[in-house]
């Protein structure tokens, strides 16, 4: 690494009240709670209240993380806020965010890479504070997907869910090595008809709703996620032996076997949080980690893997220090 080093001091997250199970989902939409088990690993997962902007779970999740951090909003110099829900077309969510928790005039912008959003916002931001173009980096992965969902379609209804997680990260001099060890980030633009909205303010003037090809996505999701994470652990110069931690995108239970078994990782290391949050896009590994911190798995130190695939096809994996 060249450059200032950086470290990860502070991990939060928020997630709705209202929790949506697979049993009120049978009484919604021709579906049971065993075919949504067993084809997606998910028993329940959150929807955030009418009157919650995707910029509500996000503010949130900043305030926790920060918390957990020990310092205040105003040492915060750069936001970014992955979403596919913006609150509005424009401005971003991340100015939204930043009024919300009085972050001051600092840098805030949105990234737009659907599922695959956080890792790309924390490679941008660990970048920043690597060149010494800010100092206290705070990233939130934010979705409030119920808003847009067919909930006539089995197929995607089913999956989904809302919530933020949030990164405080901070450059530090005298660190040898940064937070993000290594990253890989990609895109497939021809893919896109896999998974995509079916709107948009130039095409249709709508929001549109969420359109899937399932089987299709699920072996592309497999082979780009692999290849990211066998990439990033190369630069690295790691094996995944070497991690203590595999998290991987919360999109479906298969999904994630899948990537664990072909990178030869153990049962044991994959951190699952999929049964109680579905997928919740930008969200999901965020969530996860805070989740596998809060109950003692994700310890200082330890090394952590993370990859993810959405919607453009768009993916990434980054080796994380904690």
């Amino acid at each position: 690494m060249t450059g200032i080093g950086s470290r990860l001091i502070g991990v939060g997250s928020y997630l709705p009240e209202r929790i949506l199970t697979n049993e009120e989902l049978t009484r919604m939409v021709d579906t049971s709670d065993e075919w949504i088990r067993s084809r997606t690993g998910i028993t329940s997962r959150r929807m955030a209240a009418d009157d919650q902007t995707t910029s509500d779970l996000a503010a949130n999740a900043a305030r926790d993380a920060l918390a957990r951090a020990g310092i205040p909003s105003s040492s915060v110099d750069l936001i970014i806020v992955a979403t596919v829900t913006p609150d509005r077309t424009f401005p971003s969510t991340a100015v939204y965010v930043q009024e919300k928790i009085s972050a001051g005039t600092t840098m805030a912008f949105d990234v737009s890479a659907a599922c695959a959003g956080f890792i790309h916002a924390l490679e941008i931001a660990d970048s920043f504070l690597q060149t010494g173009r800010a100092k206290t980096a705070l990233v939130i992965g934010a979705d409030k997907l119920s808003c847009f969902l067919d909930w006539n379609d089995r197929a995607t209804c089913v999956l989904f869910g809302d919530g933020a997680g949030a990164f405080v990260l901070q450059a530090d001099p005298e660190a040898e090595t940064s937070a993000v060890l290594a990253s890989h980030l990609s895109a497939d633009g021809t893919k896109s008809p896999l998974l995509y909205a079916d709107g948009g303010p130039s095409s249709t003037g709508t929001v549109g709703l969420v359109r899937m090809v399932g089987n299709e996505l699920f072996r592309a999701a497999v082979n780009a996620m692999s290849d990211a994470l066998d990439i990033s652990l190369k630069r690295a110069a790691l094996t995944p032996d070497d991690l203590d931690w595999f998290v991987p995108h919360q999109a479906n239970i298969r999904i994630m076997h899948g990537i664990a078994e072909r990178l030869n990782i153990p049962d044991e290391k994959v951190v699952k949080t999929i049964q109680d949050h579905g997928n919740t896009s930008s969200a999901s590994i965020p969530l996860a980690i805070s989740t596998a911190i809060d109950d003692g798995r994700i310890q200082d130190g330890n090394l952590c893997a993370v990859t993810a695939a959405g919607g453009g096809l768009a993916w990434g994996a980054a080796i994380l220090r904690f």
